[in-house]
């Protein structure tokens, strides 16, 4: 029978022993206490202190639950099975999948933008719940994309997809997701998971779609539970493009739609770790020509298109594995006095190549309405973000300014070092769902690349 997280708690010797030997917090104790649970990626370093084996973990199945949870319940065609042995029921829609899809589970707090959000490459490997519950009502379209194929692993939602109901639409959400190969799982109690994510952390899963409506329980938690997790992977080389191309759509207006800018006054390498389009078509409206990069260009690669100023752009995975071949480039461009400016993932990458060092979040940030200050004017920003992993400030070198902070959780949201011509921020300043409110940093950009 599974032992309590009090149990194992004073098994390891007490809370401040357990948060040593673990590598956490006080804090985290207390969502663990608070939610029952202890992340599965701590398991192994329990089993390994206590002796106690993977049935004694808190929130373990035991072979009774395991046995009766093949059998869904009626009307269920599709399950979350999370790596303790949690089993989630629901409907399934999209497309079916062989074998299930596994990932990090993670909930996004955006109201609009499911399509730009399902689309945009930083969800590699990851699962996305939906808070919101009105999912599908906008349809599908090819112009609310930001890159041609799904980087989520699924998606998870409360109720039943809607009709569309957008004059925009063109295809119904269901119908794209399966022609795109991607499952999602509606009747979900989404808050209850949501909370479960925001206690004790994003836990693996994976979601089973089977089209014979079989499920193996026992076969698909040990599929979760053997998912290594995002720490330590590289998926930047996953998403991005393999080849330099050139870029000059600007943002989209009603009622043209995209434009094309056709007089450019700066040039500008955009290096993709998994750029969303609508980076790259802000930077084409400051005014900018745009050539596109793969993550593994070199610095020699970078500055042989004689840029004005070089953009670093958002991405998956964890920043210290894609930082092996990212941040020798990143560094030979800060050498040679090149403007820079990054975002998410490039912004995590600036600060490893400035001397800084990066980790793993909790419960991350994920959602079109998180508050960031500006520390230098005090003025505060609505923004969209979507990461995992933060920048550690104390690590940070002189010389490197902290300019902008969450007021979530008080983790980073920017840097700059005037000295070396270099900015970037965590959150996304193109939105792409989200407010407008951070535009004005593409405007800072093309003023670095003036002066």
């Amino acid at each position: 029978m599974p032992h309590s997280v009090e149990d194992i708690i004073h098994r390891l010797g007490g809370a401040d022993a357990a948060a040593a030997h673990l590598g956490v917090g006080t804090e985290a104790l207390r969502k663990w206490r608070q939610g029952r649970a202890i992340p599965t990626r701590h398991w192994p370093s329990v089993i390994a202190a206590t002796g106690l084996s993977l049935a004694d973990m808190p929130g373990a199945p035991s072979e009774t639950q395991t046995m009766t949870e093949n059998a869904p319940p009626d009307g269920a065609t599709a399950a979350i099975v999370l790596a303790d042995g949690t089993v989630l029921w629901g409907r399934g829609f999209g497309a079916h999948t062989s074998a299930g899809a596994v990932g990090e589970v993670c909930f996004n707090t955006g109201m609009t933008g499911y399509q730009e959000t399902l689309t945009d490459p930083s969800y590699a490997g990851q699962i996305i719940t939906f808070t919101f519950p009105h999912i599908g009502n906008v349809g599908a379209n090819a112009e609310d994309v930001e890159a041609t194929t799904i980087a989520a692993r699924g998606l998870v939602v409360k109720q039943d997809l809607t009709e569309p109901a957008n004059w925009r639409a063109t295809q119904h959400l269901h119908a794209w997701l399966r022609a795109q190969g991607v499952a999602g799982i509606a009747g979900v109690d989404t808050r209850a998971l949501t909370l479960r994510i925001r206690d004790a952390g994003a836990p693996t899963g994976v979601l089973a779609f089977p089209a014979d409506g079989r499920f193996d329980i026992a076969a698909l938690t040990a599929q979760a539970a053997a998912w290594p997790g995002l720490e330590g992977m590289d998926l930047a080389r996953e998403v991005s493009c393999t080849q330099p191309y050139p870029w000059d759509e600007t943002v989209w207006a009603w009622p043209a739609g995209h434009g094309r800018q056709t007089a450019p006054r700066f040039h500008v390498v955009a290096v993709d770790y998994g750029a969303k389009r609508n980076i790259l078509r802000c930077l084409a409206s400051a005014g900018c020509r745009v050539t596109v990069v793969p993550a593994t260009a070199t610095a020699e690669d970078i500055l042989a298109h004689k840029p004005d100023g070089v953009f670093l752009s958002n991405g998956p995975g964890d920043p210290a594995a894609t930082g092996a071949y990212a941040v020798p480039a990143i560094q030979g461009v800060l050498a040679a006095g090149t403007p820079l400016f990054g975002i998410c993932l490039g912004h995590q990458l600036l600060a490893i190549a400035l001397g800084g060092r990066t980790y793993k979040l909790a419960r991350g940030h994920r959602g079109a309405n998180q508050p960031v200050q500006d520390l230098a004017t005090g003025r505060v920003e609505i923004t969209s973000q979507n990461h995992g992993f933060a920048v550690d400030e104390k690590t940070l070198p002189e010389g490197v300014t902290v300019t902008h902070r969450s007021l979530f959780d008080g983790s980073n949201e920017g840097i700059a070092c005037p000295a070396r011509s270099c900015f970037s921020v965590q959150y996304h300043p193109e939105a792409s769902p989200g407010p407008s409110d951070s535009h004005y940093l593409f405007g800072r950009f093309v003023a670095m690349m003036e002066g």
